[in-house]
């Protein structure tokens, strides 16, 4: 994993860790696509907008930081799509949770670009939840001051 070189008496943080291998646009958003079932450059650098280069650095990235997996679909010529490892389909809540922000807070009056349904049936409605009380997580405390309380 990514290793973060933070100036010294800066807060250790696994938050600043996180952002090292998955905090830039173009990467959270190749994620996006593989989550939603895009899986070649092409359809990628289409959906995303991104420049080729850049998506090519970020998803070489993701692959050194064992997010991803490509895997050849073409030998002649060679062609790869992008998988999730299981590493990285972790970040499904991650990616949940920041769209479901986007939709209540930048929408605009048009709504949501795409309204998502749960396997229930009903639409996906993220809420962050404590595991033990199953309360919503809204306010938190550190355990120690040196913490990042995220």
């Amino acid at each position: 994993m990514s290793s973060n070189h933070q100036r010294e008496g800066t807060r250790h943080c696994s938050v600043a860790r996180a952002l090292d291998v998955v905090g830039e646009k173009w990467s959270l958003l190749a994620i996006r696509e593989m989550m939603l079932g895009t899986h070649r450059f092409g359809e990628m650098v289409k959906n995303t907008g991104a420049p080729r280069d850049i998506l090519t650095a970020r998803l070489r990235k993701l692959e050194e930081e064992g997010l991803l997996e490509r895997r050849p679909y073409s030998t002649r010529p060679e062609r790869y799509e992008y998988h999730l490892t299981e590493l990285g389909a972790t970040l499904n809540s991650v990616i949940s949770v920041l769209r479901q922000w986007g939709d209540d807070h930048l929408a605009g009056p048009e709504g949501p670009p795409l309204i998502f349904t749960h396997s229930c049936g009903h639409e996906l409605d993220v809420e962050l939840v404590c595991a033990h009380c199953r309360k919503p997580a809204i306010t938190m405390t550190a355990n120690r001051g040196d913490v990042d309380p995220l």
